[in-house]
C-alpha cells in the first residue's frame, strides 16, 4: 500500500486502472473531457500491480480494485462514486480544490 499512497500523491488526480477495464476507460474519459490531466496507473502493466490491486480492493470494500480514483491524494472511490459526484455537481469543485482545474 505504500506504493499506492506514493503514486496517489504524485498528481492532483490519479486513476488506478487496468487496460482491459471498460469502467476504467469511462472514468478516465470523463476526467479528460473535463480538462483534467490525470495520471493513469495501469496495474496490469506494473510488476507490483496485483498487490496494489488487492490493497485497493480492500480500501474500496469491493472484490475489484479498479478503477480507484484519488483526488488530491485522497481516495474518492470507484466509478459509482465519481459519477455520483459529477451528477450532483460536486466533482468540479473537488477538482478545483485539488488544483486539477483552474477554470
Amino acid at each position: 500500500m505504500d506504493q499506492v499512497t506514493r503514486l496517489a500523491s504524485q498528481r492532483a488526480v490519479v486513476i488506478f486502472s487496468t487496460s482491459s477495464c471498460c469502467m476504467c476507460h469511462t472514468v478516465t474519459q470523463l476526467f479528460r473531457e473535463l480538462g483534467v490531466n490525470t495520471m493513469v496507473v495501469e496495474l496490469d502493466k506494473d510488476p507490483q500491480g496485483k498487490e496494489m490491486e488487492k490493497g485497493l480492493a480492500r480500501l474500496l470494500g469491493r472484490s475489484a480494485g479498479v478503477p480507484a480514483v484519488f483526488i488530491g491524494g485522497r481516495l474518492v472511490g470507484s466509478t459509482d462514486k465519481v459519477m455520483s459526484l459529477h451528477l450532483s455537481g460536486n466533482l468540479v469543485p473537488l477538482l478545483r480544490n485539488a488544483g486539477a482545474l483552474w477554470v
